[in-house]
């Protein structure tokens, strides 16, 4: 049963990320924390945003930027390997308080962002894969932090879905890869995460009739009730 109320969630979750590039794994981190815990949590995730992103690229092919692709994967593999390493080395108290702290902290920070219209150059988004690859290995996500970066950079609609899905498909890559290695991802994980996958698959193709018609200022607010609420699970989840 609770793993079939993560599947509807995941639905919802995949239709939410299908809109707006994100959300997906903010909404479905706290219910895989509670089924499998924290440990299990982050790699099984790994694996169903590989598919999450996948639904994003193969909805918005044609638009993809291959080039910022490129810049950002070339930092961003690399720095998500060495996350998902420390992770693995951090108390699974630790891993929560991280994930419920990132979550809250990711409101302002969105919101000043947003509030600064930077316009980035290429190099830029290698630095931004630098650093925001190294943080995806260690907390799971990071959507809300990323797109920013490539609205910056001048994408917009489905150029954004497609580019920056394509980007984060390499970053999970690496994660899950890092994982398996260290015997952290057992086939038993897997297999959950691509279950999990193919309901956020089929959101992204729901979404996708919705993106031209998406209130941007509505959804700002939604995606800060998603992420406080996200994170005051997770600071709970540490707290029992």
């Amino acid at each position: 049963m609770e793993f079939a109320l993560v599947l509807v969630l995941g639905l919802v979750a995949g239709t939410l990320g299908g809109i707006v590039g994100f959300g997906t794994s903010i909404m479905l981190m706290p219910a895989l924390v509670i089924v499998f815990g924290p440990r299990d949590a982050v790699p099984i995730m790994a694996v169903a945003s590989l598919l999450a992103n996948a639904s994003r690229v193969a909805a918005w092919w044609k638009d993809v930027d291959w080039r910022a692709v490129a810049i950002y994967s070339a930092t961003g593999f690399p720095a998500a390997a060495l996350g998902a390493a420390t992770l693995l080395a951090l108390p699974a108290r630790w891993v929560e308080m991280g994930l419920g702290c990132f979550f809250i902290a990711m409101i302002p920070v969105r919101r000043w962002m947003a509030a600064r219209e930077l316009q980035l150059q290429a190099w830029h988004l290698a630095v931004v894969g630098l650093f925001i690859g190294f943080l995806t290995g260690i907390v799971a996500t990071t959507g809300p932090i990323n797109a920013p970066f490539f609205l910056a950079y001048g994408l917009v609609k489905g150029a954004y879905l497609g580019t920056e899905a394509m980007a984060s498909i390499a970053v999970h890559a690496a994660k899950a890869i890092t994982f398996r290695t260290l015997g952290a991802l057992p086939l038993e994980a897997v297999g959950k995460g691509l279950i999990i996958g193919t309901s956020l698959f089929a959101g992204a193709f729901i979404a996708k009739r919705y993106v031209r018609q998406l209130d941007a200022s509505r959804f700002r607010l939604l995606m800060d009730g998603l992420l406080l609420l996200a994170g005051l699970t997770m600071l709970w989840a540490a707290a029992i």
